[in-house]
């Protein structure tokens, strides 16, 4: 029990790098949610918190808007299109988050990328940043990865998620959340708490 916890902890509650990030990575969340990480990649932009932000360079599927809505949305809150990087994605059929962190580590690791924050709605963001690491462990450990979740939206409202088709109030879909968690480590699929914290505090040595 106390894994899930401390893990929970430091994934909300991160540290930052101590230079600005080389990436930011956005999550695919479907248009009830994605005022959280959109909102996070300006902040992270305009502070000069990272040089660019990116997302899956896909048409809409499976509940996510796609590339050019979201890059539409930042283009009009001022972030430049130069600093927009879209995430090469081929598959057709389905998004889903172990698809995506598995095509932005691909990317990390063809462009030489060192360090990138991990963006998704609060209650996804344990989920993804899991997921994020076992792919980073899987192929491309040199990488290191920052929890950074988008801020929170009204926990109680009634919303869409999990390529759409998954509906309750922000809230409610903790549980679905956490449930997923279980049920892909056990297949195999997704790192356990124990591999996720060994790769922070192997992150977080000071050289």
């Amino acid at each position: 029990m106390l894994q899930p916890v401390e893990l929970l902890t430091r994934t909300l509650c991160d540290t930052t790098p101590t230079h600005p990030a080389e990436l930011a990575f956005l999550f695919g969340q479907t248009v009830d949610n994605q005022e959280s990480v959109l909102r996070q990649a300006e902040s992270l932009l305009k502070q000069g918190q990272t040089q660019q932000v990116s997302f899956l360079q896909s048409p809409a599927l499976s509940g996510y808007p796609g590339f050019e809505s979201w890059k539409g949305i930042l283009l009009t809150k001022g972030i430049s299109e130069s600093q927009i990087t879209g995430i090469p994605f081929t598959n057709t059929t389905m998004i889903h988050t172990r698809i995506e962190a598995e095509a932005m580590i691909r990317y990390a690791k063809q462009h030489n990328i060192q360090t990138i924050y991990i963006i998704a709605t609060p209650f996804h963001q344990l989920r993804a940043f899991m997921t994020a690491v076992t792919l980073a462990v899987e192929l491309y450990p040199a990488v290191k990865l920052y929890s950074l979740p988008g801020p929170p939206l009204d926990w109680q409202q009634n919303v869409a998620h999990s390529q759409g088709q998954v509906r309750g109030s922000r809230s409610q879909l903790i549980a679905g959340e956490l449930e997923r968690i279980e049920k892909y480590i056990q297949k195999g699929d997704l790192g356990t708490y124990q591999l996720v914290l060994d790769y922070l505090n192997q992150r977080d040595i000071i050289v």
